[in-house]
């Protein structure tokens, strides 16, 4: 395919699906991947986490064939104002399947709620992936933040994603509140005055398929446990349909002894259940109790799967729990397709004065590497970020909150993790 901004690189080899299959990728020693750097501190995180994955690829016998393609401010300057997000990057991103970005500010009066959101669902990367793991030396609020070793599949497509809206005191509303009252008989949970009214859409598709995915994860990574989180007991037929559409994948998909569906979970703890030795075994918790039991019993749990909004607020909170949302990783996943970002958003003060900490881009690069099989380089990324970082030579962010550290900036720490980088391999 050609491109009109987009700048092919001359070497490189597409990543491609295996022959046969709709959702395992082919991927060459040296792949070509698109990448965005990102607005705001994208400009400082984005080249940073580029020099870093170049160094592990290098080190592992690879190659990485970086394309440029554009999303946010950087559309803007090269295909004007009225372009955030042009066609040709969502192409390039779609042809090439593998893809990494930094941070989007979405402007006011884009037409769509964000650029993340956008490319999320006109690439239908219908699952959000938060690996959430302690790295040795980063302050936290928590006595025990190594106890966090956690892995949450958010729904990336559906729920308020995808919820439709009306405002207090428009026709709208009103037609809608009279349809809700008059039409369904639902008067009486209506009060008087200015109402404001959504709707959120849960599927049975894109609830299975996440928990599809959870479930695959686990067993293909060793976990032990996948615990769909929701909030059943009000929202019945929205996400407690969720939970339910969710164990049916468990109980009806799998071979029992590969995956037990617990009975009763959402009620019960599961001491006493009897699971069959190495089966992954699928609960339900409740979204409200699982913020406390993410504290207070860490250590319990492994992979969580939950509709979107759900999936927002928790998996913030685990990232808080290892240091804040600076170092937290994410990927979005679909059927043969991953494009990997950061967690945390542009923070536009802070651009271009060499002080933005890369550390999650360069690990939502680390996931990206585990997605193209590339264990060793991922491994040994992991391992040169905590060595740096437990060495006390950080970014601003954490050197305020430590003794005794060295405050690098942007640069100069990313420099000092590719040193790790090849002193390891």
């Amino acid at each position: 395919m050609s491109y009109d901004k987009i700048e092919v690189p001359d070497a490189g080899e597409k990543i491609t699906l295996k022959e046969g299959s709709e959702d395992e990728i082919e991927v060459p020693d040296n792949p070509i991947i698109p990448i965005i750097h990102g607005d705001g501190i994208g400009k400082d995180v984005g080249p940073a986490a580029q020099k870093v994955l170049e160094a592990a690829a290098e080190a592992t016998g690879r190659e990485i064939s970086w394309m440029r393609v554009y999303a946010g401010e950087s559309a803007r300057e090269e295909y004007g104002e009225d372009v955030n997000l042009p066609d040709e990057t969502v192409d390039a991103i779609e042809e090439h399947r593998v893809a990494i970005k930094g941070p989007l500010t979405t402007p006011v009066g884009a037409g769509f709620r964000s650029l993340n959101v956008a490319l999320r669902q006109t690439l239908d990367l219908y699952a959000n992936v938060r690996p959430t793991y302690y790295l040795d030396g980063v302050p936290s609020p928590m006595k025990a933040p190594e106890e966090m070793d956690m892995v949450t599949f958010r729904e990336n497509t559906e729920d308020v994603y995808a919820g439709i809206e009306w405002e207090a005191g428009t026709d709208e509303v009103e037609q809608v509140r009279e349809f809700v009252e008059d039409e369904m008989g639902f008067d009486e949970t209506m009060h008087d005055g200015p109402i404001g009214i959504g709707l959120k859409p849960i599927t049975e598709k894109g609830s299975k398929r996440l928990v599809r995915e959870a479930i695959d994860y686990a067993l293909e990574h060793d976990r032990d446990k996948v615990t769909l989180v929701h909030k059943g007991n009000i929202m019945k037929f929205t996400e407690g349909q969720f939970g339910d559409w969710g164990m049916e994948v468990a109980d009806e998909e799998y071979p029992d002894d590969e995956v037990f569906a617990a009975p009763d979970s959402l009620w019960e703890t599961q001491d006493e259940v009897d699971i069959p030795e190495d089966a992954v075994m699928v609960e339900e918790r409740l979204a409200d109790a699982m913020l406390q039991w993410m504290q207070l019993r860490t250590d319990e749990f492994d992979v969580l799967a939950m509709p979107n909004l759900n999936g927002d607020y928790l998996s913030d909170a685990a990232g808080a729990q290892i240091g804040g949302l600076g170092i937290a990783p994410g990927g979005n996943f679909g059927k043969g397709r991953m494009l990997a970002e950061p967690v945390h958003g542009s923070a536009p003060k802070r651009a271009g004065q060499n002080m933005a900490n890369p550390t999650a881009m360069i690990l939502s690069g680390r996931l990206m590497f585990d997605y193209l099989g590339w264990d060793d380089a991922a491994d040994l990324i992991r391992d040169a970020v905590e060595e740096t970082i437990s060495s006390g030579k950080v970014t601003y962010d954490l050197e305020r909150q430590l003794e005794d550290a060295e405050k690098l900036g942007t640069s100069e720490y990313t420099d000092e993790i590719v040193d790790t980088i090849e002193k390891l391999s």
